[in-house]
């Protein structure tokens, strides 16, 4: 394939200087690629002359036949990149309204997106075992990943239902700074340090995924603070959620590698994401 996209630029240049500086090559290298060319077919394809470029009759018909097949080649290969699918993961409670629309314009470009439910995204992005993450642990990311925020959205408290707290009315966020918090380190949302004055001395109860963070709540082992959208997503028997009014949002973000750049389907999925 390289053979031949360099003869039918140099054929369709017929200068040997203008076809090396559109294939980004220096002249000698283009010179020994039409020889390689040439050997491996056993035909001249060039006329040896210094006053006029030409093809020789075989020449002329490896120009026919090496058009259609970079042509041919060029459709396929467009047509599968379109199809290619986006391997998403998260951890937890997809936005729905997001995904939803983000599907209907990626597939409407021929893509498909594949989801995988994993602990930790940032680090199965890492590892190339995804090519997007989506994430709501706020986290400084490497200088090869980049993010953008993709949602916003109301945090509120989770309580064990047989918590004291399960039925108190008018809280504020400033009041729940000293009780014992679960804290889901690897992807969760709320930690001591979503409270400006928080109890230095606090209980913190930690853990490594969502279902052992609602495990831990309805324990009653300690709070939690989660997005609104729990409420309908992961309702729990042991678990009530209350709303806080004055609690900070959180957010959702999306993350890839940016270095090296992405391939084609990743941009195309960046695009409509």
């Amino acid at each position: 394939m390289r053979h031949l996209r360099a003869y039918v630029a140099l054929c369709e240049e017929s200068n040997y200087t203008r076809a090396a500086g559109r294939l980004h090559l220096s002249q000698p290298a283009l010179t020994r690629t039409i020889q390689q060319l040439e050997r491996h077919i056993e035909c001249r394809l060039i006329e040896r002359t210094s006053r006029r470029f030409a093809l020789t009759d075989e020449g002329t018909e490896l120009l026919t036949h090496a058009r259609r097949i970079l042509a041919d080649v060029d459709t396929v290969a467009a047509q599968l990149r379109s199809r290619a699918a986006i391997e998403v993961g998260f951890a937890w409670l997809l936005p729905t309204s997001w995904l939803a629309a983000t599907r209907r314009r990626y597939e409407a470009l021929g893509g498909r997106i594949t989801l995988h439910r994993v602990d930790d995204p940032l680090a199965a992005l890492e590892a190339r075992a995804i090519d997007i993450a989506i994430y709501r642990r706020e986290t400084q990311l490497p200088s090869h990943l980049e993010s953008r925020v993709i949602a916003t959205e109301q945090r509120m408290l989770a309580v064990a239902a047989n918590s004291p707290l399960a039925d108190a009315t008018d809280l504020r966020w400033a009041d729940l700074a000293g009780y014992p918090l679960v804290v889901n380190v690897v992807s969760g949302t709320t930690h001591a340090g979503s409270w400006e004055q928080g109890d230095p001395d606090r209980p913190i109860i930690t853990c490594r995924n969502f279902d052992e963070w609602i495990e831990l709540v309805a324990a009653n082992r300690g709070i939690g603070g989660v997005p609104a959208l729990a409420r309908s997503r992961a309702p729990h028997p042991g678990v009530v959620y209350l709303d806080i009014p004055d609690a900070p949002p959180s957010h959702v973000y999306l993350a890839w590698h940016a270095k090296p750049a992405p391939s084609r389907a990743v941009q195309r999925f960046l695009g409509v994401a």
